[in-house]
């Protein structure tokens, strides 16, 4: 492919930022410049802004999803449990469709992936308010507005964790503060809409107020760095086959051979399990209690305004690097788990409120460092494929979660067991975090960021700036997840597979 030099192979609309190649820019666009490492700022803050209006268009709707979950069991004459489908199905969509974005992302560029998700998760919603039964509402809002968030979601996210490296966390923080405001404002709102023009013609403004994910989408501009070009593609799959070679290098599965990612998937995947049952029951569970419709939609509210504070604080906190982030990220998501299992002792309006303010703070203060610690992990350079096959992996909490919560509260009568479930998921998944390489090291890092510069304005080929590797030998090496240890890497950069971790205290 040919490019960088003035001759452009694809077509002229098209971006790439794939980082094992080079940058074809189109004719007329401002070039894509080449930092040695994230600039922590700048335009990234734009990035976080549109984060902050996609996290909010997609979780926070669907955590504020529990008033039409109460109107859809009352009109269809459905139980709880195929009701949770709903959710679930477009949870785990979006996560199991992630490895997907991630790819395309890597080939066609965030940008126009994200603008294409905004599409899809509107036709989504316009198509639900025609809904005559369940499977309508299963096939359009779980499974068109599910891969809409999923091309939305996942290549966003990357791009935040790419423009920022110090701040990473705080970025995350912020970013996913949407959640919260929109959770706050929705609730109310949704329920306001249902009152108003019905489910159908809520959801079918809910559709419209989708379509803000196209503009959001258009505010991603491409970044490259300079460890993307040093990470080449991964070892091909051992098959002959081309097709297999090169789907095993563009989904990056050779991720799943590492032992420290495969293990924070499996606590990531525990936590899916059990985080969205208060989101999605909570309303329910209020109502069930005795306390008017408006009085519930209140708690949600409020609830939204604790996770805003916690994201916020959980991001500051984090970035201070005072603490590991594997050892913050085991206490909020204990702490998360905890407050589940006393949610069932709320028998008075006050103590269900202090309870659903302590759970908005724990639930959002983890959720930031979930995806913060990521990169730490795995490498800023494979953030694409590693958020992509973590999203896929853990959509089996998601898929399961929800529905075996409705199953329970069909079965004994109300939603006790729900939530002692869900908290039992918490803290199970908390317990598989103490698998992680050096988890139990005490050393606090210093902080690994290099101060960051364009090296290149987009205008030459950045492999000029890049020295060849001196043998095939070379060592490299790179920080343990959140530690100073270092993990040494034997190669030309062709095999990144940790051989080594050298630190006495693991």
């Amino acid at each position: 492919m040919l490019c960088c030099a003035g001759v452009l192979s694809p077509p002229s609309f098209l971006l790439y930022i794939n980082p094992s190649v080079c940058c074809a820019v189109p004719q007329g666009c401002m070039a894509v410049p080449l930092y040695s490492s994230p600039p922590d700022g700048g335009w990234g803050w734009v990035i976080v802004f549109s984060l902050f209006l996609e996290s909010a268009l997609v979780f926070g709707l669907i955590r504020s999803f529990g008033v039409f979950f109460v109107e859809f069991v009352e009109y269809f004459e459905e139980p709880a449990g195929a009701v949770s489908w709903i959710t679930s199905i477009g949870v785990a969509v979006q996560q199991f469709a992630s490895p997907l974005a991630s790819a395309l992302s890597s080939t066609w560029g965030a940008r126009s992936v994200v603008m294409v998700g905004g599409l899809l998760a509107s036709l989504g919603m316009i198509l639900g308010s025609l809904a005559s039964s369940l499977t309508h509402l299963y096939l359009s809002i779980g499974l068109v507005s599910g891969l809409g968030w999923a091309l939305v979601f996942t290549p966003s996210v990357a791009m935040v964790t790419r423009y920022f490296c110090r701040r990473r966390t705080l970025a995350t923080g912020v970013g996913f503060m949407g959640v919260g405001v929109a959770s706050f404002a929705f609730s109310p709102l949704f329920q306001f809409l249902v009152d108003h023009y019905a489910w159908r013609g809520a959801l079918l403004i809910l559709g419209g107020l989708s379509l803000n994910l196209v503009v959001c989408g258009a505010l991603l501009r491409p970044l490259r760095l300079l460890e993307d070009q040093s990470i080449t593609p991964s070892p091909q799959h051992p098959s002959s086959s081309p097709l297999l070679s090169r789907l095993w290098s563009l989904f990056d599965l050779s991720l799943l051979k590492d032992w420290p990612f495969l293990t924070y998937t499996a606590a990531v995947t525990l936590f899916n399990a059990g985080y969205f049952i208060p989101y999605i029951h909570l309303v329910a569970h209020i109502q069930q209690k005795g306390f008017h419709e408006y009085q519930a939609a209140l708690v949600m509210s409020l609830t939204a305004l604790t996770d805003l504070l916690g994201r916020g604080v959980s991001g500051w906190v984090s970035d201070l690097r005072r603490v590991r982030l594997p050892h913050i990220l085991a206490l909020w998501t204990g702490l998360t788990g905890l407050s589940m299992l006393v949610i069932p002792l709320g028998v008075s309006y006050p103590v269900l409120l202090a309870l659903g303010l302590v759970y908005g703070f724990c639930s959002g203060a983890m959720t930031p460092v979930v995806f913060s610690l990521l990169p730490d992990i795995v490498g800023v350079g494979r953030i694409f494929g590693a958020l992509g096959l973590l999203q896929m992996i853990e959509s089996v909490g998601g898929l399961l979660g929800s529905p075996l919560s409705g199953w329970l509260r069909d079965l004994t009568g109300d939603f006790t067991a729900s939530f002692l479930v869900a908290g039992a998921f918490l803290l199970a998944g908390t317990l598989v975090l103490f698998a992680l390489p050096c988890f139990f090291s005490c050393l606090v890092p210093q902080n690994q960021c290099p101060e960051s510069g364009p090296i290149s304005n987009g205008t030459r080929p950045p492999s000029s700036s890049q020295p060849e590797p001196q043998n095939s030998t070379e060592t490299h090496a790179a920080l343990v997840p959140g530690s100073s240890e270092t993990v040494t890497f034997v190669g030309s950069g062709q095999n990144h597979s940790a051989t080594q971790v050298e630190n006495a205290n693991c």
